[in-house]
């Protein structure tokens, strides 16, 4: 009786001992880089890094928590704090295959740098519409941000970076506000320009980007294969499927003859 008690006096102590250290982790954001790719279609893929400070006492209970197997996502967010979230999200479908790896720590004066990874696909990032016989027209969909909020609007936190890449090739229609990078403005167009940043405290409450796709016919063809494999795939197998009868029926009877 007395060694049940002991155990359990020793246990309740190691788990008090091992919430205590995550009580006392302390971890500091330093900087947020989110990285959205528009594909041709209204998807997005979409990769971040959260930079944070570990101080000395922490760097032992981080280096814990970055191997245990068992510590989910919310878990991981109790620790760093609201900053770990998705930043681009559709409120209607979430977000799909959806990837987290906490880095290793770099270390510097008191401590050291971690960078902690996410990446995800976003649906409904972007809209569309034909303006013409080959030219698509692509809106960014400003609902999925999920950066700070002010009664003023979103807006980007401090130390933070947004970045878009579009597609190659395609036509920039308007931007706002001016992208922090590229700083050339409309005079080029951002002509084979594919990546566009924001930087800290950008206002987003009227945020506007849109472009133009135009199909060439090396697409418009490719469209057309896939829609012949689509529609006709199953007259092509029974197709093939009568050559290869023929062919088999023709071996026989030769072999017959013989």
């Amino acid at each position: 009786m007395r060694t049940n008690i002991s155990f359990l006096l020793l246990s309740l102590m190691m788990i008090l001992l091992f919430m205590s250290g995550i009580a006392n982790a302390s971890y500091t954001v330093t900087h947020l880089n989110t990285t959205v790719i528009l594909n041709k279609s209204t998807t997005a893929h979409v990769n971040e890094v959260l930079t944070v400070y570990v101080n000395n006492y922490s760097i032992k209970q981080y280096n814990t928590d970055r191997v245990a197997l068992n510590l989910s996502l919310s878990q991981w967010q109790s620790l760093i704090g609201p900053m770990l979230v998705q930043h681009i999200i559709n409120v209607n479908s979430g977000v799909q295959n959806f990837k987290f790896l906490p880095g290793p720590i770099s270390p510097s004066s008191n401590g050291g740098y971690a960078k902690l990874y996410m990446s995800y696909d976003v649906e409904n990032v972007t809209t569309y519409k034909r303006i013409a016989p080959k030219v698509i027209n692509y809106v960014f969909n400003d609902k999925v941000f999920n950066f700070g909020n002010s009664l003023n609007g979103d807006y980007l936190y401090p130390n933070t970076t947004l970045n878009i890449i579009v597609p190659k090739g395609v036509s920039i229609v308007s931007i706002y506000p001016l992208p922090d990078s590229p700083t050339s403005g409309f005079s080029s167009d951002y002509k084979n320009v594919t990546e566009f940043s924001w930087f800290d405290q950008e206002p987003l409450s009227k945020f506007k980007f849109s472009y133009d796709v135009n199909e060439n016919l090396q697409y418009e063809i490719g469209l057309f294969i896939n829609s012949l494999y689509v529609h006709f795939a199953y007259v092509i197998y029974i197709i093939i499927l009568l050559i290869i009868v023929i062919i088999v029926g023709f071996l026989l009877r030769r072999h017959n003859k013989k």
